[in-house]
């Protein structure tokens, strides 16, 4: 279980400190698939790399499984079993693909199995296993090859900010279907940033964050219905919900 109790987190501005994520209070369950979704500059992906260590909070804890990782390096959260996917993935000049699978895996893979890990991110491997990750690859494919290299880890909880962007359609349409399949397999705990529509529909949970905080968290049926109306009519929508 991943529990957040009154995380807080200030970036340095210009005038002093200003804060990005304020009292954010959050248990989740194992093996829920959760996406976190609000307007652009609320927070979604400064809550992310709390979680996983990228960021640290200037107020607050961080327990996985009951351990209190707060003050835990992302090297350390990861052998944890937490795992995450960029917005804008790292490239890395001389390693290929298929080396890249191995590293996230633990343990060399065999080729069908590197293979099996690019085909649900949509990669015909024939064309990938032996390329590297560098500058030759577009933004949708390095993009494609992280999420393939996160399933390989097999973590328990696992991150992912907005895996859509820079995905053509075809792709966008195939990693929806991998996200169905993490969803149905519920092996995992899964969280994804994302404003899609098809991705938030597969959610057990909306978590909605808005200006910092925490504004509502349900499920699609209930919650996704009120981000359309906000998004209309530019009213303010729940409470935040403390309940844990």
């Amino acid at each position: 279980m991943l529990e957040l109790r009154n995380v807080s987190y200030q970036a340095a501005g210009e005038n002093g400190p200003v804060g990005i994520l304020r009292d954010i209070n959050l248990c989740i369950e194992d093996k829920r698939f959760l996406v976190i979704t609000g307007p652009n500059g609320g927070g979604k992906t400064t809550l992310a790399k709390i979680i996983m260590g990228i960021y640290q909070p200037t107020q607050g804890q961080i327990l996985w499984n009951g351990t209190d990782i707060t003050g835990l390096s992302i090297s350390e959260r990861a052998k944890l079993g937490i795992a995450y996917g960029f917005q804008q993935p790292p490239r890395f000049k001389g390693l290929k693909v298929r080396d890249l699978l191995s590293i996230a895996a633990g343990q060399p893979l065999s080729h069908d199995a590197a293979c099996a890990y690019l085909t649900r991110v949509g990669l015909c491997a024939r064309d990938y296993l032996e390329r590297d990750v560098d500058t030759s690859l577009s933004g949708g494919e390095v993009k494609r090859v992280e999420i393939a290299t996160v399933l390989a880890r097999q973590s328990a909880l696992m991150i992912f900010d907005e895996p859509e962007a820079g995905i053509d359609l075809w792709s966008f349409a195939r990693l929806t279907e991998t996200f169905r399949d993490l969803h149905d397999e519920k092996k995992s705990t899964i969280l994804i940033i994302s404003h899609q529509e098809r991705i938030i529909r597969l959610a057990d949970e909306i978590l909605l964050v808005s200006g910092g905080q925490l504004a509502a968290r349900g499920p699609v049926e209930e919650i996704y219905p009120k981000i359309m109306q906000q998004t209309v009519t530019g009213c303010n929508l729940l409470e935040v919900d403390k309940k844990c």
